[in-house]
């Protein structure tokens, strides 16, 4: 089964297609870690600025949607906010987070449901999520990468073929969270294999491929990403785009693809999850993406 979705069309102000909605709001998540409030009045303000066109759904914790609402009361938006529930209250916390989501339709549009697979991800949990999440809610799972061996690729495909997106974690907190361009890779083949879509989250905040001057970490770059789901689907070098750290070169790549190849690029890659939108934005207009 392809868990593959239509793209939203573009947003509003011109958004190349390649980045409509490609950037999840993640502000309450680390390391941003904003308060709720501070989140929320963020979020609103970028609907109506001039990038708003890039950004997606608002990422909140299961845990903390009471405070969301409370927050969004006050708020009185003119529009539900386009909302991504992660799971952190566990695969049984499903069902009374979605009721409580749902009784408050005025405030809250689900769009999304995001959780972490167990070490043991099989058939019958993967069933349950189905089953738990509407059908017109798009389901996304993050299988423990570990070393990133074939257990973690057979779990993908496991996500995959139960309909799901699978997530890949694209770093974090520790060296040992970013994963090697082999292991990219090696995620994107199987997603291609499976005509599937897939969700990244962590160390994206940046387009371009580069090494952090404070902590050591090379981080992967969303641009590069782009540009690998591409040739993924072009049967192009995936591991020379992740490697690329010329970002004139990956903007030449990006800018040159048809409208028609966007949108297939972003039916696979669906969106990341970021804790800001001003970096990728100053990033785009900087590489003349914008």
């Amino acid at each position: 089964m392809s868990s593959a979705v239509p793209l939203p069309p573009p947003g509003p102000r011109g958004v190349p297609p390649l980045f409509a909605r490609l950037i999840d709001d993640a502000a309450m998540f680390p390391p941003g870690s904003a308060a709720v409030p501070d989140a929320v009045r963020a979020h609103l303000a970028a609907r109506t600025a001039e990038r708003s066109g890039l950004m997606g759904l608002f990422l909140c914790q299961a845990s903390r949607l009471p405070e969301l609402i409370t927050e969004l009361v006050k708020a009185r938006p003119d529009k539900p906010v386009a909302l991504s529930l992660v799971i952190d209250t566990g695969l049984g916390g499903v069902p009374k987070a979605l009721s409580i989501v749902e009784s408050r339709a005025e405030l809250l549009a689900l769009r999304m449901v995001e959780m972490s697979a167990p070490t043991d991800i099989d058939d019958v949990w993967l069933e349950r999520v189905n089953e738990f999440v509407p059908e017109d809610v798009i389901r996304v799972v993050e299988p423990r990468r570990g070393d990133g061996g074939p257990e973690w690729l057979e779990g993908i495909r496991r996500v995959c073929e139960h309909g799901s997106w699978p997530k890949i974690r694209c770093g974090g907190l520790s060296g040992g969270m970013f994963p090697s361009v082999d292991e990219v890779a090696d995620f994107l083949a199987v997603i291609s294999a499976g005509e599937a879509s897939f969700k990244a989250t962590a160390g994206l905040h940046n387009a371009v491929r580069h090494t952090d001057a404070e902590t050591g970490f090379t981080h992967h770059g969303f641009l590069n990403l782009l540009v690998a789901t591409a040739r993924a689907l072009s049967g192009g070098d995936v591991r020379a785009a992740l490697r690329q750290t010329d970002g004139a070169l990956l903007a030449e790549e990006a800018a040159g693809l048809s409208d028609q190849a966007a949108h297939a690029v972003r039916a696979v890659f669906g969106s990341y999850g970021s804790c800001s939108l001003d970096e990728p934005v100053a990033d785009l207009e900087g590489l003349g993406l914008l």
